[in-house]
């Protein structure tokens, strides 16, 4: 009964917009049950012309199901600026992995915040990074095609000490599944159909 009892109060502990109680449950259920913790995320693209074309983003299998949640796909449009050759539809490739990584790292931080009950009033971030275009043209082997360099600042406003910010910026760092893509080599498998 205390159990009950505690859930229900937890569940109603809100903290950035962010239900701490089914946070709780959450972590608690994948502990009881590790297979939930597997999810299978999808994107599907279509070039059009030039550097346009678009990625669709769907329903994703996770907690040991297939989603039905979205009402409808996202649509991502993908291009370059016309200094790469592109048609400037849209943000290009890199600047959506800054975004991503942008957002991972927020969302990774303001969790690890919630879980702690440390209360934020704002968080920013800005993302920059360096890309040599030499290695994207085959122009260099030594180039690297990607981001040579990648910086992050955080700009926080909260009551909580600093030292208890650079913390959850260090969890969040600890934590977040993009950071962990692009700062460790991650295996991928291309094939022609």
């Amino acid at each position: 009964m205390g159990r009950v009892l505690m859930a229900a109060v937890i569940e109603r502990n809100v903290i950035n917009g962010m239900d701490v109680g089914a946070l709780h449950e959450t972590m608690e259920a994948i502990r009881d049950r590790p297979q939930l913790a597997q999810f299978h995320f999808r994107v599907h693209n279509r070039w059009f012309s030039g550097h346009h074309s678009r990625s669709v983003v769907d329903n994703f299998h996770g907690v040991g199901h297939e989603t039905t949640t979205r009402d409808l796909p996202f649509q991502v449009e993908i291009d370059e600026p016309p200094e790469l050759l592109g048609g400037n539809a849209a943000p290009n490739p890199v600047e959506y992995v800054l975004s991503a990584l942008a957002g991972c790292l927020t969302s990774a931080l303001v969790m690890s915040a919630s879980a702690k009950g440390v209360r934020l009033d704002a968080v920013e971030s800005s993302l920059e990074g360096d890309v040599d275009v030499r290695g994207l043209l085959g122009m260099d082997d030594q180039i690297r095609p990607g981001y040579q360099e990648i910086r992050v600042t955080f700009r926080i406003t909260s009551d909580a000490p600093r030292e208890t910010l650079e913390e959850c910026v260090r969890l969040a760092q600890e934590r977040s599944p993009v950071f962990d893509i692009v700062t460790n080599r991650v295996p991928v498998s291309v094939r022609l159909e």
